[in-house]
């Protein structure tokens, strides 16, 4: 099951704190000029709305991902990753979720990009997370688009590099660097069946 999220809405409707994505997008949805971000927790929300849209995190994406993985529950253990995109392009961000204990294991973004890219991120991201940790488990992705990507190991992606994308690219050549110098042997890719099995668990509910 997908962690619960609470939502800030600076502009919209009626400006405020939300804790459903659809409480929040009642507010946003269609409204012009609409301004909002989601958070892992009501105390990272309460500050934000404090702070408004432009405050800085509370920590650096870097330190968002745990140490370690949860120890394995049962057989046939594996991770799902999703992404999500507020227009595209526009404000993403993308996660993983381990699928017997529904723990988010990691979460990157908000930042500029596409729904694509972020998705081949999450892929990746995760695929060096098991790596390092010398895990092995299947990684789900409801993207065939960002597995394919991955498979060639290229982001295939047509957003324009420039200034506001720049550090996206970056991550971008790091990833694709990442995957034609290491092997992932071992961790099985697969596409999720959303039409049998639902929404992939790291859904971010935005639909």
């Amino acid at each position: 099951m997908a962690s619960k999220k609470f939502y800030v809405v600076w502009q919209g409707r009626t400006p405020g704190i939300y804790d459903s994505w659809q409480a929040c997008s009642e507010q946003v949805q269609g409204a012009p000029g609409a301004c909002f971000k989601s958070f892992r927790t009501e105390a990272e929300a309460q500050r934000a709305w404090q702070l408004g849209p432009d405050a800085p995190p509370v920590e650096p994406a870097a330190t968002q991902v745990p140490v370690e993985l949860p120890d394995e529950v049962a057989c046939g253990e594996a991770l799902a990753v999703d992404a999500a995109c507020s227009g595209n392009p526009g404000p993403m961000e993308y996660r993983g979720v381990h699928l017997p204990s529904g723990r988010e294991v990691f979460h990157y973004g908000p930042v500029y990009g596409t729904n694509n890219i972020g998705e081949f991120l999450a892929i990746v991201h995760a695929l060096a997370l098991l790596t390092q940790q010398g895990r092995r488990m299947t990684v789900y992705s409801d993207s065939r688009n960002a597995l394919m990507w991955v498979k060639a190991r290229q982001c295939r992606t047509t957003l324009p590099r420039n200034e506001r994308t720049e550090s996206l690219y970056q991550l971008i050549e790091r990833a694709e660097r990442w995957l034609k110098t290491h092997s992932y042997a071992g961790i099985p890719l697969r596409k999720w069946d959303t039409a049998n099995w639902g929404e992939v668990p790291a859904d971010f509910g935005r639909k």
